[in-house]
């Protein structure tokens, strides 16, 4: 089951910056504030920051119960695979995946 996008995640070249102006914007302090990651939470979405890969553009990615299913069903339409399935701590898996017109298609399961 997809359960919609609930988590975006915006690279960035200077975090410290970064985290500045979307606590300006958002009002709300990070939950996580780490070297690597931080992270925003509004009601049940989550707004992260990456460092150190700008140019790989915002991902907006998918809630789904099956991972590796939901990962498939890209393929087999035709998408590339950029990540293949990886757990990221705490049992929560990512994977994402290019379509055919360059939209990057993030997949998280928790």
């Amino acid at each position: 089951m997809n359960k919609g996008i609930k988590t975006v995640i915006y690279p960035v070249k200077d975090i410290t910056q970064a985290k500045k102006l979307f606590g300006k914007l958002l009002g709300v302090e990070p939950y996580s504030d780490q070297p690597y990651y931080v992270g925003f939470k509004i009601d049940d979405q989550d707004i992260g920051l990456v460092p150190n890969n700008p140019e790989a553009g915002m991902t907006a990615f998918y809630h789904v119960d099956d991972i590796k299913q939901s990962l498939q069903i890209l393929l087999d339409a035709g998408a590339q695979s950029i990540q293949d399935i990886k757990n990221v701590g705490g049992g929560r898996l990512i994977a994402s995946a290019k379509d055919k017109d360059g939209n990057i298609i993030g997949l998280i399961q928790n």
